[in-house]
C-alpha cells in the first residue's frame, strides 16, 4: 500500500486514493459518485483515504465529461468596486440558490477587450447561462449556445432578454424636481458618448428642461464616469464666474465626486450658495452632508433578481421564443 503524497503543492488524484485504500481507481470513482455497486465497508475505506489525502473530486470536469449541467451562472459586471453591483449580484444569487445553482462573477472595468476575455472564460467553464452588464457601448460576441440576459443596458444588434431601469422617466422626474426648486442652470455629469445608460438619462434630463422652455448649455456637459473625474469637473465649474446652481449625476460614483467637491468648496467659501445635486442610485450618508439632494432610486437587488428569473425561465424553456424586455421603476426622493 502506497503512503500518501508528501509534496504539499501536488493535488491528490484518484490513483493516489485508490493506492491508499487498496482498491481500483474505478472503485474510487464509483464511491465518489454515490457508491453504486460498491460494498459499504469499501466505500468507508475509500472515503477515509480521500479525507486523509485531502482529495476532492473535480465535479466541474466530471459534469463536462458526462455532458451534465455544471450548475454555474456567469455574471459580468463593469465595476466590482461599486456597491451597486454587490447588491445586483446578491439579487442574482438569491434566485440562483433557489434553483440550486452557483454564480461566477467577473469584472470588465468598462473595457470591451476584458469583456471578451471574460465571456470566453465563462464559456470555457461550461456555464449554463450568462447575465451581462455590457461594457461601454457594446458587448463582445456572446457564445451562441449559452442563454443570456443583458442588464441595465441594451446593445445595438444584440437580440436577447433585457432588464432595464426607467432611465428616461427617472431622469425627467429628477430634473423636474431641480427646476421646481428654482434651478435652471444645471450641469450634467455623465459619459453620454460612451455609456448607454448615460445617454438615456441625458434624454430624460433634456426632456424635462425643454418642457419648461429651458435650453441646455452644452458647456455644462461633463463626460465623466467616476468619482475622481466628477470631483475635478465640479470643482472647476464651481470656480467659474457663473457656476451652475445644480448638478445632475448619472450614477452613484459621480454623485460621490460631486458631493465631495461641493463640500470642499463650501469649506473654502462658507457664505456662498450651496449647489443642489440630483443623482441616480442611492448614496450612503449623503443626506447627512447638508447639501440639497434629490435621489432617483431603484433597487439593484430587485434588478438582479429579475434578470436571474428571466434567465431561468429561458433555461427551463418557459420563456417565449422572442426576446423580452423588463423595466424597473425609479422613485424620486428629496433630502
Amino acid at each position: 500500500m502506497m503512503p500518501p503524497r508528501t509534496n504539499a503543492t501536488a493535488s491528490p488524484t484518484v490513483r493516489d486514493v485508490a493506492a491508499l485504500a487498496g482498491v481500483s481507481p474505478m472503485t474510487v470513482s464509483r464511491t465518489m459518485s454515490g457508491g453504486q455497486n460498491v460494498r459499504p465497508e469499501v466505500q468507508e475505506r475509500v472515503r477515509k483515504a480521500a479525507d486523509r489525502l485531502g482529495y476532492r473530486p473535480n465535479q466541474s470536469a466530471r459534469n463536462t465529461r458526462l455532458r451534465r449541467p455544471t450548475g454555474l451562472i456567469g455574471v459580468a459586471v463593469t465595476n466590482l468596486g461599486n456597491p451597486y453591483y454587490g447588491q445586483f449580484a446578491l439579487g442574482i444569487e438569491d434566485v440562483a440558490a433557489a434553483h440550486q445553482r452557483h454564480i461566477l462573477i467577473g469584472n470588465t472595468r468598462e473595457d470591451p477587450h476584458r469583456e471578451a476575455q471574460l465571456l470566453d472564460d465563462f464559456a470555457g467553464r461550461q456555464v449554463e447561462g450568462l447575465i451581462v452588464v455590457p461594457a461601454g457601448n457594446g458587448v463582445a460576441t456572446l457564445p451562441s449556445s449559452v442563454p443570456f440576459v443583458l442588464a441595465t443596458r441594451e446593445v445595438e444588434g444584440v437580440h436577447g432578454d433585457t432588464v432595464l431601469v426607467d432611465d428616461v422617466g427617472g431622469a425627467s422626474a429628477g430634473t423636474a424636481s431641480l427646476i421646481a426648486h428654482g434651478h435652471t442652470r444645471v450641469a450634467f455629469l455623465g459619459d453620454v458618448s460612451g455609456i448607454p445608460t448615460a445617454r438615456r438619462r441625458f434624454e430624460g434630463f433634456t426632456q424635462a428642461l425643454a418642457s419648461q422652455g429651458l435650453q441646455f448649455d452644452a458647456s455644462l456637459l461633463m463626460p465623466v464616469r467616476d468619482a475622481e473625474a466628477a470631483f475635478d469637473e465640479v470643482a472647476r465649474l464651481l470656480g467659474q464666474h457663473n457656476p451652475p446652481t445644480a448638478f445632475f449625476s448619472t450614477n452613484n460614483r459621480t454623485t460621490v465626486g460631486a458631493l465631495r467637491a461641493i463640500c470642499d468648496h463650501r469649506r473654502r467659501y462658507p457664505k456662498g450658495a450651496v449647489p443642489a445635486v440630483a443623482g441616480f442610485d442611492d448614496v450612503e450618508l449623503a443626506d447627512l452632508l447638508g447639501i440639497p439632494l434629490t435621489v432617483m432610486s431603484h433597487d439593484p437587488r430587485a434588478l438582479g433578481a429579475q434578470a436571474a428569473r428571466m434567465l431561468f425561465e429561458r433555461l427551463s424553456g418557459e420563456a417565449p421564443g422572442e426576446p423580452r424586455s423588463a423595466s424597473m421603476p425609479v422613485t424620486v426622493r428629496r433630502f
